[in-house]
């Protein structure tokens, strides 16, 4: 970004251009996918099921309701997801990066035109500067989700359960509790005198 490259990763400009592109489009998916842990166990309507344990209710009886209601989406095949999934995607990937009828040769990362209705790449200063705010804040949703993985793995409780922990007592509620059976849990060498 501002010339520190120490491993010498822009060191050929093609390769820089596509660990670029792919670090923009793994940021934006990081800042859907950091809302999208944190929605599903806010919500009633759908049990306050962690983000790890929504996908696995398509098993159960009745298959998956979309936040909840059965009338916007209710899933109950996995292949049936699976294949729309790929097929949409797969969609969506090759409209972006061959530019679609909405505009011929329009950058890949940021298009605008008619991908961007609000106007907002309109001032050159502005576009620039909410670029910059992009991968930052998408950089941080990455590691939002890293966090999210290992939380979900020593405590076995979705983010906002463990918010909600934290915040009603933040000196039991806090990673020290999880620290010993973490530790336990994971480790077959573990000593028995932590781990009794």
């Amino acid at each position: 970004d501002y010339g520190w490259d120490t491993a010498g990763l822009s060191a050929d400009p093609e390769t820089f251009r596509a660990y670029r592109e792919t670090e923009l489009i793994h940021a934006r998916w990081a800042m859907l996918g950091a809302l999208g842990c944190i929605v599903p166990e806010t919500l009633d309507a759908t049990n306050n099921v962690p983000w790890f344990k929504a996908g696995a209710t398509i098993f159960s009886d009745g298959g998956l309701n979309y936040l909840g209601n059965e009338s916007l989406i209710h899933a109950q095949s996995i292949l049936a997801v699976l294949g729309c999934q790929v097929v949409l995607m797969g969609l969506i990937e090759s409209y972006r990066v061959s530019g679609g009828p909405l505009g011929e040769g329009l950058d890949a990362l940021h298009p605008g035109e008619q991908f961007d209705p609000l106007g907002l790449a309109d001032d050159p200063d502005t576009f620039a500067e909410l670029k910059v705010k992009e991968i930052k804040n998408g950089r941080l949703a990455m590691f939002a989700m890293f966090g999210y993985y290992f939380q979900a793995l020593v405590t076995r409780e979705g983010p906002y359960a463990n918010w909600q922990q934290h915040v009603a007592d933040p000196f039991v509620a806090n990673a020290g509790k999880y620290m010993a059976t973490a530790y336990c849990d994971y480790d077959p060498l573990a000593p028995a005198s932590i781990c009794a």
